[in-house]
């Protein structure tokens, strides 16, 4: 089980605002904000970001449902941000696999998935 990810930007303003836009439909918020600017919500501390030569690696973030995953991209395309893959069913992965993706100010892959299935 991962604890918490950090993950340098060369953008640091940039990646506040995305990070704040992109997570705060979650609950998330900005909590630290020292050399490593950390976000969580109630129950966790669970991504930093430090100024750095961004890495190339991709994430996910668990949504609690579809409409979650869907309320998180819309917000992203109304905030502006970049938009990578419109939320869907990846049923090769497995059949309640629904996931939606957005794109950082350093071009990293940050998922949005649910893996429950739709009521009824």
């Amino acid at each position: 089980m991962i604890d918490h990810i950090e993950i340098r930007t060369s953008r640091m303003a940039e990646s506040l605002s995305f990070y704040a836009q992109a997570l705060g439909p979650l609950g998330y918020t900005q909590k630290v904000d020292g050399d490593a600017k950390g976000f969580g919500n109630d129950d966790a501390l669970d991504l930093f970001l430090v100024e750095g030569t961004p890495s190339d690696v991709h994430f996910a973030f668990a949504a609690p449902d579809r409409a979650m995953v869907d309320r998180i991209y819309d917000a992203g395309r109304a905030a502006g941000l970049t938009l990578d893959r419109a939320p869907a069913l990846a049923p090769h992965i497995h059949p309640n696999y629904y996931a939606g993706y957005l794109r950082d100010p350093d071009g990293r892959l940050v998922e949005f998935v649910c893996h429950v299935a739709e009521p009824g």
